[in-house]
């Protein structure tokens, strides 16, 4: 799947947002090792803290429908700009893609691909957890 497709699929994501808060709209879509895509949308809450972020929903949904090995996601917003992950995206990403890459898109300046250990160098893994 091209990264133009990817993020067409992200888009169709981003149409179920839930932002009555911020109006931010962020749409994701997670290419699978299968070939499978997953999409997912922001959920914001009324509890700022109960919210989740697009990537985290279509990691969570294919995670759920039993794919744990995956490609890249692409991710988009509403304001038009590249819609960078925040942090603990970036961590779970690690977790499920760590050789995985990240496609984001400004509608003015174009498609940038990054891979996930350029986004969170030193990202905490399950090797941080061997004790000896």
């Amino acid at each position: 799947m091209t990264n133009e497709e990817l993020l067409g699929k992200a888009k169709e994501g981003m149409r179920h947002a839930y932002a009555p808060y911020s109006e931010f709209r962020v749409g994701a879509a997670l290419l699978c090792s299968d070939g499978r895509v997953f999409t997912g949308c922001n959920v914001e809450n009324a509890s700022y803290g109960a919210a989740i972020c697009a990537e985290r929903t279509a990691i969570s949904k294919a995670v759920s429908e039993g794919c744990m090995e995956f490609e890249k996601i692409a991710v988009v917003c509403s304001a038009g700009t590249r819609a960078y992950p925040c942090g603990i995206c970036r961590q779970v990403m690690t977790e499920f893609m760590p050789e995985g890459h990240v496609v984001l898109e400004d509608e003015k300046e174009g498609i940038t691909e990054y891979s996930v250990k350029e986004l969170l160098p030193g990202a905490f893994s399950r090797k941080d957890l061997i004790h000896e």
